[in-house]
């Protein structure tokens, strides 16, 4: 860093104080955003590979064109009556299947998994919540309660239960099971077993359609289909998290839940939406939204704003002109080719995983026993920062490397990263 850049990091610890983290040993000073690129303060540009926020590139024009037009006119809240908010609604809502419909609108995906569990708790008359071990949704208190990612420093309320996530690399069933994507779902008998022995059934169980936190995971329809029936026959909700997965990220559907042939009871959307813009929500069918509101109403200051709506409809504006749910299944399948390769050739590489543009390669020291490279890891991320590409690492022991850009990322793109990988790889064995 250059000695401003050390000044300012000094002034960051002191003004926001010690809780806050950087990605880099060495902290990255950006000043600019376009497309799939980032550029820092002395001009240098990096690839982005793992910016999800940006879901359509950073700075997209149309995007920033339509925030400005509507920030120049009006911003209020939904207790008036305005046309962006409800277009807005209806382009969101033609996105999803079945009778989802019903947009409920707040500012991030934490607040988006905390009213699911309002609504979940209120329709269904039970408090029991289950969620995957490891799993992230956000960080207010109650969600920060579903969120065991960083394994848990307290123990957790009596109305959740977790139950283990369907890692067949390192899990309690592994892909040689006969039945493992049964044998995890039958974990969730367990936990609605517990939750009985409580005095409690399941208002909801949260779930990932790939699991982040967990190093990135993606379990089959015969899992998510047999979760959906043991958790709807003990009276619970499903609630889709669709924050990291959704909008089209694994290139097959606009949702991932599509993917494996579910249709959840609510859906819950984050920072995609907004392309950088703090946009989210809730979604779900008349049935449900009625009988919540049978029960409160639901106001959000900020949440359904003309502003952020406007960004919301830009978005899907792209996504639909730029084709970019086909530029995500094309790119990620090559991306995924092209890591594949590398592991082929690097014993430092235990296993790719993931879809679209939303990819894992686990590390380990040693293929047989897979003990997680952690060390290694790290080095790989900080030389590929070194050298002009940004990705971060994920799971319980921070082992597997994390391949998440913008969903503008190119197969020119892809090229480069599998350069930087395998230069990174070579250099840190």
């Amino acid at each position: 860093m250059t000695d401003n850049d050390e000044l300012l990091a000094e002034r960051r610890r002191r003004s926001l104080g010690p809780a806050y983290r950087h990605f880099f040993s060495r902290p990255l000073y950006l000043t600019r955003g376009e497309g799939v690129w980032l550029f820092d303060n002395d001009g240098r540009k990096y690839l982005d590979c793992y910016n999800n926020v940006a879901s359509v590139g950073h700075c997209h024009p149309h995007v920033v064109a339509a925030l400005h037009r509507q920030a120049s006119t009006l911003n209020t809240h939904t207790r008036y009556l305005h046309h962006a908010v409800v277009e807005y609604a209806e382009m969101l809502a033609a996105t999803l299947p079945g009778d989802l419909s019903v947009c409920m609108f707040v500012c991030t995906g934490s607040e988006a998994n905390d009213l699911a569990y309002q609504i979940a708790r209120a329709v269904t008359g039970n408090d029991g919540a289950i969620t995957t071990s490891g799993a992230y949704h956000g960080n207010t208190t109650l969600v920060t309660e579903l969120s065991p990612d960083s394994g848990r420093r307290r123990p957790a309320p009596d109305y959740i239960v977790d139950v283990e996530a369907p890692y067949t690399y390192r899990g309690t069933f592994g892909a040689g099971h006969a039945d493992y994507e049964n044998a995890y779902a039958d974990l969730v008998d367990a936990a609605i077993d517990t939750l009985r022995e409580r005095g409690k059934a399941p208002a909801m169980m949260i779930i990932d359609n790939i699991f982040d936190a967990h190093g990135i995971l993606t379990p089959g329809p015969a899992y998510h289909q047999a979760v959906y029936r043991k958790v709807r026959a003990a009276g619970g909700l499903m609630v889709a998290d669709e924050v990291q997965s959704g909008l089209c990220r694994l290139g097959e559907h606009y949702w991932a839940f599509e993917d494996v042939d579910v249709i959840p009871d609510i859906v819950t959307m984050g920072k995609p939406l907004g392309d950088g813009h703090p946009l989210a929500a809730v979604v779900t069918t008349p049935d449900i939204a009625a009988a919540f509101a049978n029960t409160q109403h639901y106001f959000n200051t900020f949440g359904g704003n003309p502003v952020s709506t406007a960004v919301g409809r830009a978005v899907l504006e792209v996504i639909a002109n730029e084709n970019i749910l086909a530029n995500v299944g094309a790119t990620g399948r090559y991306l995924k080719g092209g890591l594949d390769e590398l592991a082929a050739r690097h014993e430092l590489v235990g296993e790719v995983r993931g879809k679209g543009l939303f990819l894992g390669v686990e590390l380990v020291t040693d293929r047989a026993d897979r003990t997680p490279a952690t060390d290694a890891a790290r080095r790989v991320v900080e030389h590929m920062r070194e050298s002009g590409v940004l990705i971060a690492s994920t799971g319980a022991h921070s082992n597997v490397l994390k391949f998440r850009p913008p969903m503008v990322f190119r197969k020119e793109h892809a090229d480069l990263v599998l350069a930087a990988l395998d230069e990174a790889l070579t250099e840190t064995v």
